[in-house]
């Protein structure tokens, strides 16, 4: 939890020192929309990270990776039944097969999985963040008309002071754990890299052409993670992840074969 208080913090100044001026000029659009932006922050933000911290515990870094895959198929549903959005017969093939490519992550690809509800914790917490993450992306469809790094900022500092209780619970819990000078570094590029530049621009996105197809270029995560993971961590990379990542491939195929047909 310290790590993502850090980060938020480290986002909260950076954007303060970039556009202070700006956030305060448009205060008064903000000043509206107040319990909208926690909402955001702290489900989108704070609570993904916390969720997605707590899953990498206990789950594979190369789970984490195919499970987020099936965030793009939520954000569909979500934009079917909060906006209208029309899903045609081809969609729908693309959301079962992500549903599916995520089901053999989560079951290891083993029926014994299923019938003694073996399942890992992790997985199912990763799912949870997933679903925080897909409604922050819908969510976005309704922000204020300010520029995205002013609304960046004060989702940021929603993010920062609701992951306050989950800082003053983990020091309760298991003390203070400064962070070493490599540590340090992680969390500066933690940052600025994913928490500041890559929201910015996943926001723009979302402007540019809506949070279903914005949210499909989640789906590149597991080509990432899994690569990583494998050249980093030496993790293992089973026959069921390649299965699970070819099904996730062909849903993407789907979708973008969609997107081709009525461009």
């Amino acid at each position: 939890m310290m790590l993502i208080f850090l980060r938020w913090g480290f986002v909260v100044l950076l954007i303060a020192a970039i556009s202070g001026r700006a956030m305060m000029a448009e205060w008064g659009i903000i000043r509206k929309k107040v319990k909208w932006i926690f909402l955001m922050g702290g489900c989108g933000l704070s609570l993904f990270n916390a969720l997605f911290y707590m899953a990498a515990h206990s789950t594979s870094a190369i789970n984490l990776g195919i499970i987020q895959s099936i965030m793009p198929a939520m954000i569909l549903v979500g934009s079917f039944f909060l906006f209208g959005s029309r899903i045609n017969k081809i969609q729908m093939v693309g959301v079962a097969l992500t549903f599916v490519g995520c089901i053999v992550v989560i079951t290891k690809g083993s029926i014994d999985y299923v019938l003694l509800l073996a399942f890992s914790s992790g997985d199912l917490l990763m799912l949870v963040a997933c679903l925080f993450y897909a409604g922050y992306s819908l969510g976005l469809k309704n922000r204020p008309d300010v520029s995205g790094i002013v609304m960046m900022g004060y989702f940021s500092i929603a993010a920062f002071i609701m992951t306050i209780p989950l800082v003053i619970t983990e020091l309760l819990i298991v003390g203070l754990r400064a962070p070493t000078h490599q540590g340090w570094g992680i969390i500066l590029y933690i940052a600025i890299m994913p928490s500041f530049l890559s929201q910015i621009f996943f926001m723009r996105g979302v402007d540019l052409v809506g949070p279903s197809s914005a949210g499909l270029y989640a789906n590149l995560v597991p080509i990432f993670s899994a690569f990583l993971a494998a050249v980093i961590l030496n993790e293992s990379f089973s026959m069921y992840h390649l299965f699970a990542m070819s099904i996730v491939f062909a849903g993407i195929a789907i979708f973008e074969y969609q997107k081709r047909l009525h461009a």
